[in-house]
């Protein structure tokens, strides 16, 4: 809608100038002077006002004049304008000459001059005025007008954090001129500091100051350079930068630069993660390493975002094999040669199969021996099962099945499955198939020597399909970026936190558990989104637009980790948590034995049966899956 109340406004100023242009051209043809001929021609103007703007506008269009980011606007956009101008009145001419109408040529001369000063003036004089109201100001009107070229490449600094490693990359700019960056503020939350200098730059507020002090000195970056602080404080930090226009980089944490030298080599730019305002997960090596080590490990789905992140963590522990079970080849491909060049000497195989037969998995377990296995094989987005409920069933259901079972058969020591936090009061079938799923693990582990365990968590930054790689291809393509309810919330980990907490709950595992990640407060994605926009280098509603599309099939307001029934208990890591899940009562129990043998017979049942009869099944089995397509 931006977009386009903007180019509506950019016709409207150039019909402005194209008709001024002309009245201009006729006062400068006849001196300034209202003669008779002077009013003969401009009668001839008037009659054909509308069809010469409207042919030097089609012109304009054409040459993509109202499609152009005119903030970003040089040499090529000024190419564009000139060439659009003598164009324009060339079609002009064409059109007076068709209709045997004539003008001075003097008229036609003066026009395209003007047409060209007055649109590309409007444009360019855009471009300045944001210069102007952006900080760097200065700079930015010095290479515009192309003044001082050394002046315009030199960028100017703001350093957050007065400590030592802020003086570190106050010296070290100093000292490498070649990077073209100038230190010209800092900002500190320690009062003791305000007005005293670091390395020769005056501290001259806390970061609540920081879009006015950006604004005051012109600066074009920010450099965020407390490495000892936590993710909270960087969050606000982050957001506070966020109000400006200025680039951001930040230094690592203070685990990534131990035994190393802070310097402008070790900048990064401020991702996405950096504004979730939560500590990462930290997991006992001790306990991971003594039921990983030596042991034979088979992950399902070991191709996908969550199942390879497991290999790649897993294969750090030494065990005796690694297998990477999954059904596409190409991904598990790419893994394989990745943890072969990484891990030279670990026993890494791949298996190309699908949990969903019974055989080819007893075949896996026969000829592999997993001492653990990990699940991670599931469909999990929401709005395509909903319209294939059959094969959400089929695999998430079925699939899983068969895995549970046969880690029984054949003596498994540790099984822990992913599970999701859609599966709490399931609102879709994606959810309800792995409630289920939960239920069938439950029911399992209270008879088996195996021990059995599920993670719940929500949505994994940067997995396949998740929001934010969308929104950056939406951003590249230049917009609009899509948001589905303007107050829908998720909660969010990074891939590497998810497969921690994985990893750690089959070393804390006693049996029948479903562990939970402490994950902070859920994310607004209207603000996620208007975050991703702002690093990406762009002003929400402004360079690129946000449009509510309204929720999909299934999908819920905000998202739960746990049944308000379920209660929830610490254990000994302070970010993992678990669940006292409802044991599935006989007549569930019952049920899901008959109807799902995962026999062939059983899966071409499920394979007959309509959408609305797996929905209906599914509500007997989950009797708190509210369909929200009801």
């Amino acid at each position: 809608m931006v977009k386009y109340s903007r180019i509506a406004l950019l016709f409207f100023i150039d019909i402005i100038c194209i008709n001024f242009a002309y009245i201009l051209s006729f006062l400068l043809r006849f001196e300034f002077t209202i003669s008779d001929n002077f009013l003969w021609y401009f009668a001839f103007y008037a009659n054909n006002i509308v069809v010469i703007t409207a042919v030097k506008l089609a012109v304009f269009w054409a040459f993509g004049l109202y499609r152009s980011l005119w903030k970003y606007a040089g040499t090529e956009e000024l190419l564009k304008i000139v060439l659009a101008g003598f164009v324009a009145t060339a079609a002009s001419i064409v059109y007076l000459e068709f209709t045997q109408q004539y003008f001075p040529r003097s008229i036609y001369v003066f026009s395209c001059v003007m047409d060209i000063v007055l649109v590309g003036g409007v444009r360019f004089g855009y471009r300045i005025i944001r210069d102007l109201r952006k900080p760097g100001a200065v700079t930015s009107l010095i290479q515009l007008l192309g003044k001082s070229h050394e002046a315009a490449e030199i960028s100017r600094v703001m350093v957050v954090g007065a400590g030592d490693a802020g003086a570190a990359i106050i010296k070290d700019i100093r000292q490498h001129p070649e990077h073209g960056k100038k230190v010209v503020v800092a900002v500190d939350d320690d009062p003791n500091k305000l007005n005293q200098t670091i390395a020769g730059v005056k501290i001259a507020g806390s970061h609540t100051a920081i879009k006015h002090l950006a604004r005051k000195h012109g600066v074009d970056e920010i450099i965020i350079a407390i490495p000892s602080a936590n993710k909270k404080v960087i969050q606000e930090i982050v957001n506070e930068c966020n109000k400006t226009r200025c680039k951001m980089k930040i230094l690592p944490g203070i685990g990534d630069l131990i035994n190393e030298k802070v310097s402008i080599s070790k900048l990064r730019d401020v991702d996405i993660e950096d504004l979730l305002g939560r500590e990462p997960v930290q997991v006992n090596l001790k306990e991971i390493s003594g039921y990983l080590e030596g042991k034979i490990v088979l992950v399902t789905g070991g191709g996908g975002s969550i199942g390879s992140e497991l290999c790649r963590q897993i294969a750090r522990f030494r065990p005796r094999k690694l297998i990477a079970l999954d059904i596409y080849e190409n991904s598990v491909f790419e893994l394989s040669n990745e943890i072969k060049s990484t891990y030279p000497n670990l026993e890494f195989e791949v298996v190309i199969a699908s949990v969903r037969s019974r055989q080819r998995m007893r075949d896996v377990f026969v000829k592999y021996k997993p001492h653990v296995v990990f699940h991670a094989a599931a469909h999990k987005h929401v709005p395509l099962m909903e319209h294939n409920p059959k094969d959400a069933v089929i695999n998430n259901i079925v699939g899983t099945k068969n895995m549970i079972d046969l880690a029984d058969e054949y003596a498994v020591e540790n099984f822990v499955m992913i599970s999701t936090d859609k599966a709490v009061n399931p609102t879709n079938v994606m959810g309800a198939t792995k409630r289920v799923a939960e239920m069938i693990l439950q029911e399992k582990s209270a008879h088996s020597r195996t021990s059995y365990s599920a993670v719940r968590f929500g949505n994994v930054l940067g997995s396949n399909g998740s929001v934010i790689p969308l929104f950056r291809k939406q951003i590249e393509r230049g917009g609009p970026v899509t948001v589905t309810h303007e107050d829908i919330t998720r909660y969010f980990m990074t891939i590497p936190e998810a497969v921690q907490l994985v990893i750690q709950a089959g070393a804390m595992a006693t049996g029948g558990e479903i562990f939970i990640l402490d994950m902070g407060d859920p994310v607004r994605i209207m603000d996620l989104a208007e975050n991703v926009i702002r690093l990406s280098g762009y002003v929400p509603n402004v360079d690129i637009d946000i449009k509510i599309t309204g929720l999909r099939p299934g999908e819920k307001l905000y998202e739960e980790l746990l049944l308000d029934e379920e209660g929830i208990e610490k254990t000994a890591h302070n970010k993992i948590y678990v669940g006292h899940p409802l044991p599935p009562s006989p007549e569930l129990i019952e049920m899901l034995e008959k109807e799902m043998n995962c026999s062939e017979d059983s899966i071409n049942g499920i394979l007959s049966m309509k959408d609305e009869e797996v929905k209906e099944w599914l509500q007997k089995i989950v009797p708190n899956y509210n369909r929200s397509d009801k």
